[in-house]
């Protein structure tokens, strides 16, 4: 009998659903719309899985069929809207690639983001609604995986939902591959051209670079074996007519762990598509929730949670202000001032002779103070025993 390594998926998911999200608001502010819409299909993907294999964990009961409804539609879309996500990645990449100079409007980005939404959001859904025309029944149950999607195995569903992956995935490895030979070519302009990006660094454009091509060099085999390793030992049914496809449509196929886990071709079909969001989850963290932003922002959100529990972190010393006669030569250099030399400790002998040469000072002084045009001042400044600083020290900006 197959042993569902329980809970490790559900565990994995509901990992993939948090760290996904991680990333969320600053590129939110920076109107990445390919990334957030990569962010969100892979986040919500993720949580639909984790829901999945808790509640259908050792049974094959159909308590919420709702639910099965909008979450196997909304799987379909997933498939589709992960390498649409990366299409729009890619692309943008290669439009900046491919720009001299970079000055965006606020209504250049509104319409980068609507095109944006077109391929991310609307190529899924119109897949979801193709889906219909193939789905041979409501949908299916399998033990410890939840609810699955019905497809029926016609030439049409080639068209209708096979192919979307894998027709994404090389539209994107073009934009890629152009994007590679654009950044070769005018490697000399690169930092220049990110400088004028207000919302995208040079490292955040290798990332993304990075995330794109590892979407592109994933996505279409990965597409190409999961269509073929699905279909293993079905057969390529005709599509009669729209009542054949449907008769019976309100069927759900109730399928025990030991009977789908018994064929190694769907087994390694449902386990490869399911582990998938999760990676993707994975994989998207470990490029970009570790960058200098996303750091700045874990500091921020733990001073304002620690705060809530009377923690206060010491404040941090001025630099820029600093006492003659407590400045070392260490924090004065620093900050970019001349070095100042601070004498050993006198001994006696130098001591006596610095009083000798203090006494004549002041006798020359008074002598110089009688044919002084300048009113005399008040009072000398008190002397100690350090030694007095001869320039002024100048203050830190």
């Amino acid at each position: 009998m197959f042993q569902d390594p329980y809970p490790l998926f559900p565990v994995f998911a509901f990992l993939g659903f948090v760290l996904a999200l991680v990333p969320l608001p600053w590129h939110l502010q920076a109107w990445n719309s390919g990334t957030c819409a990569y962010m969100l299909w892979v986040s919500l993907s993720c949580l639909v899985q984790f829901v999945n294999s808790v509640v259908w964990h050792g049974n094959v009961n159909n308590p919420a069929p709702v639910w099965c409804d909008i979450s196997t539609k909304f799987l379909i879309g997933a498939s589709v809207g992960i390498p649409a996500s990366g299409l729009c990645i890619t692309r943008r990449l290669y439009k900046i690639s491919r720009v001299s100079t970079v000055s965006v409007t606020r209504q250049d980005k509104r319409r980068a983001v609507l095109i944006d939404l077109c391929i991310c959001v609307g190529i899924p859904v119109l897949v979801m609604v193709l889906h219909y025309i193939v789905q041979g029944h409501r949908f299916d149950i399998l033990e410890d995986v939840g609810c699955y999607p019905s497809i029926y195995n016609t030439l049409p569903a080639y068209f209708c939902v096979f192919m979307w992956p894998v027709l994404l995935g090389c539209v994107s490895f073009v934009y890629s591959a152009l994007t590679l030979v654009a950044f070769y070519k005018r490697r000399l302009q690169f930092n220049e051209l990110m400088s004028s990006q207000s919302c995208l660094s040079t490292s955040r454009y290798l990332r993304l670079m990075l995330l794109a091509s590892l979407d592109m060099l994933c996505t279409i085999p990965v597409g190409i074996y999961s269509m073929y390793i699905a279909n293993v030992g079905v057969p390529l049914e005709p599509y009669i007519s729209w009542a054949n496809v449907h008769w019976g449509f309100s069927y759900v196929g109730l399928i025990p762990s030991i009977e789908w886990a018994s064929d190694p071709p769907f087994r390694t079909s449902v386990e490869l598509t399911r582990y998938l969001f999760p990676a993707s989850s994975f994989l998207f963290f470990a490029l970009f929730g570790f960058a200098g932003e996303a750091r700045k922002n874990y500091l921020t959100i733990f001073l304002k949670v620690s705060s809530l529990f009377g923690y206060k972190p010491k404040p941090a010393s001025s630099a820029g202000v600093y006492r003659a006669n407590k400045a070392t030569p260490g924090a004065l250099s620093s900050v970019g001032s001349l070095p100042v030399y601070v004498p050993r400790p006198a001994t006696n002998e130098k001591r006596h002779l610095e009083s000798l040469e203090l006494s004549v000072a002041e006798s020359d002084y008074d002598i110089e103070k009688s044919y002084s045009p300048l009113p005399s001042p008040s009072s000398l400044p008190a002397y100690d025993n350090e030694p007095s600083l001869r320039y002024a020290i100048p203050q830190a900006v």
